[in-house]
């Protein structure tokens, strides 16, 4: 039975050793631009609503100026 357990610990072990919280994530350089279509694309595609969308268009706007 030792036999079985001893390889199972040692692979759960090294599974967990080599995880980590850190989340890496790529730079984002997108425009006002870009993002003003992004934002249009979701809303068209009904992932935003009316409101949400034009609160986060004058959002994007705003920050421009």
């Amino acid at each position: 039975m030792l036999m079985k357990v001893v390889p199972i610990v040692a692979l759960v072990l090294g599974i967990v050793a080599c995880s980590s919280n850190e989340v890496l994530r790529a730079p984002l350089d997108l425009t006002v631009g870009q993002q003003l279509i992004d934002l249009k694309k979701a809303h068209s595609n009904g992932a935003l609503s009316n409101a949400e969308y034009d609160q986060q268009r004058r959002r994007l706007i705003d920050n421009v100026k």
